[in-house]
């Protein structure tokens, strides 16, 4: 069965960072697209920042120029670099370690979350 275990989050204020880690047992790793997610309660879970195998990155409007995504496949671990933390950034954070691209939008696979780490950020 593959593991997805992301870790890093944590409580902050306002204005402050974080950087999320999301690591997976997976051996196709470096050909995979991967994909950060959060869930505030109450809400759909909303795709945050995905990445390709070639590096090429896209992220929501509302964490643009905030959260960084990158991928060290050596170590099969994908990173979500956030600055400049809001209230509203509150959630739990998931990864998806194997999805798929239709018309330019990022598909999670089921069977490749993680458990989640739980973003919050006071005011």
């Amino acid at each position: 069965q593959v593991q997805v275990v992301e870790s890093g989050g944590g409580f902050v204020q306002a204005g402050g960072s974080l950087r999320l880690s999301c690591a997976t047992s997976l051996r196709t790793f470096s050909r995979n697209a991967i994909a950060w997610y959060r869930q505030a309660p109450g809400q759909e879970r909303e795709l945050v920042a995905d990445i390709r195998t070639n590096g090429s990155t896209n992220y929501a409007d509302s964490v643009k120029g905030r959260f960084t995504i990158s991928r060290d496949n050596a170590k099969n671990t994908v990173y979500l670099q956030i600055h400049s933390l809001k209230p509203e950034d509150t959630a739990v954070y998931y990864c998806n370690a194997a999805g798929y691209y239709r018309d330019s939008y990022f598909y999670p696979r089921p069977g490749f979350w993680g458990q989640g780490t739980q973003v919050t950020v006071s005011s």
